[in-house]
């Protein structure tokens, strides 16, 4: 039988080895194979997020109203041309004005069927902004900054030649609303500049050869401006992607289908989203850029943004896509686009989480959110009950709460593929500016060990600043380094460090240290 055989130390003579890793800011990996991936990867990284320079826990989250008594299931902003901002929430058969933190007020809506609305923001010919929410079983809901209204064929506004219960979806394009309904082809659209008014078909029935329903629309701005290359796309219920171009579909001489394209089928009627001039459609291949749909089709899946956490991505759209609460959103001032994921609706939902810088992904759990929004930089989801603020620069824990974090770096031979060793020691280097508790292992030759046992304290440590002494305060939320020594035993080949961590704290992994004997081997 042969064992592994370590050399004993001579006195006088060092036998350990170390070596430094760079923090995985090349984030989570769940593509390649994990012996064959980058040591700037990640196999694991759960409340972490790959920044551009290091990796940080997530930020924390705080309420922002409470006492509403339903799932918040959307999240509306009203964003007025005068730049006044009011944010509105839907919840059980309600709206909620919850612009202003603090306990909710009485409702502003009531006797609606559900809370599972879509929204856009449009400003009429005579200069009056609205919110215009829909939901597909009730009649669409106006707000004028002033008044809410229930959209039928009667009244003003109002809307005629489509039952308006049906409208689900939509959007802006060329100064006009198109909408979409439920259970059909046909993209509805209104007059130029109004909110109301004579409803006309584009029936794309006979475009469509794999039949279905639309799901969603979306402009489609390529040059990132509003010049001519402004187009207007719909995905349908069967991954077909609808492209046209033009001012007005009822004529041939001013509206033309530039193409159609397939992908796979879109996940939820919040599947497509504005990101920069690009358009970003959920689907079960996973997060695709319109772009790369018209440039590759079903080739797509290799471009999409998803694409380093494919495999993540199709477990998800498997077992979850029947859920409610999927939904991409971009949060500019984090650079950061979330992709909601409901595990379950109404409390157990994932973000997958991508720096729009790197392409990097994290993934953040307990965040309990049904909906998500974007006003005045700020980012809010709704949760049970409550409307809670997300991503605050001073915000570290989740309404008190600690953050509990882990990573496993992907899988590295240190330099000496195929070479026995044996782990002595790890020292993460971390950036911090308060105590965390934190727990440190090895695992081997591609195995996948949870880390097991209780977490140690590492002391709060602070610079030098009138006189104040390492260990013993801070400069008013200042990080700084910590860096101690951990004993680790682990043998084999190749290794992957991992880390949690539980606090309340700014906590920035920068790098990590080992100390390892090489071995051989005997009979």
């Amino acid at each position: 039988m042969r064992e592994p055989a370590f050399r004993k130390s001579v006195r006088g003579q060092q036998t350990s080895q170390q070596a430094s890793l760079p923090a995985p800011t090349g984030g989570w990996n769940a593509r390649d194979s994990i012996a064959d991936m980058s040591e700037l990867d990640a196999l694991l990284m759960e409340n972490f997020f790959p920044d551009t320079t290091d990796v940080r826990v997530r930020k924390g989250s705080a309420n922002h109203v409470t006492g509403i008594g339903a799932q918040v299931e959307s999240l509306m902003p009203y964003n007025k041309s005068d730049g006044t901002q009011t944010l509105f929430a839907a919840a059980g058969t309600a709206f909620y004005n919850v612009t202003t933190a603090g306990s909710v007020g009485a409702a502003v809506v009531s006797g609606t069927s559900d809370a599972r609305w879509n929204h856009i923001n449009f400003t009429n010919s005579g200069g009056t902004s609205y919110l215009c929410c829909f939901s597909g079983t009730d009649s669409p809901q106006y707000w004028d900054g002033s008044t809410w209204d229930e959209i039928t064929d009667s009244g003003s506004p109002s809307i005629t030649g489509v039952t308006t219960t049906t409208l689900i979806n939509a959007c802006v394009f060329k100064r006009r609303m198109f909408m979409v309904a439920t259970s059909s082809l046909k993209i509805w659209y209104l007059p130029i500049d109004s909110v109301g008014g004579a409803a006309k078909a584009w029936d794309l029935s006979g475009i469509c050869s794999e039949g279905g329903f639309a799901m969603a629309c979306m402009t489609w701005t390529r040059d990132s401006g509003s010049g001519i290359d402004d187009r207007i796309a719909v995905i349908t219920s069967e991954g077909q992607v609808v492209v046209a171009e033009g001012t007005d579909p009822s004529s041939s001489s001013t509206w033309n289908v530039v193409g159609v394209w397939k992908v796979g089928e879109p996940i939820g009627r919040r599947c497509m989203i504005k990101y920069g001039g690009e358009v970003l459609i959920i689907c079960v291949d996973g997060v695709l850029p319109l772009s790369a749909i018209v440039a590759g089709g079903r080739e797509a899946e290799q471009m999409a943004l998803t694409d380093k956490i494919s495999q993540a991505m199709t477990t998800a759209a498997m077992a979850y896509s029947g859920n409610y609460g999927w939904q991409l959103q971009f949060y500019p001032i984090g650079n950061q686009l979330f992709l909601n994921v409901p595990v379950a609706e109404g409390g157990n939902q994932e973000q997958y989480v991508m720096n729009t810088i790197t392409g990097s992904w994290g993934r953040f759990k307990k965040l309990a959110a049904n909906c998500w929004t974007v006003l005045n930089q700020e980012m809010y989801f709704g949760g049970n009950g409550k409307v809670v603020k997300f991503g605050a620069t001073d915000v570290f824990a989740d309404d008190s709460t600690n953050i509990d974090a882990e990573l496993a770096q992907a899988y590295s031979d240190f330099g000496t593929k195929g070479r026995l060793k044996k782990w002595k020691a790890m020292r993460p280097n971390m950036l911090i500016n308060y105590t965390i508790d934190i727990l440190i292992g090895m695992n081997v030759d591609y195995s996948d060990v949870p880390l097991q046992g209780p977490l140690s304290i590492t002391p709060q440590v602070a610079g030098l600043w009138d006189g104040a002494k390492w260990d013993t305060g801070l400069w008013g939320g200042d990080v700084a380094l910590s860096n101690n020594w951990q004993t680790v035993t682990a043998i084999g080949t190749a290794g992957s460090p991992r880390l949690k961590v539980t606090s309340q704290a700014d906590v920035r992994l920068e790098s990590s240290d080992h100390l390892f004997e090489f071995g051989g081997v005997i009979a």
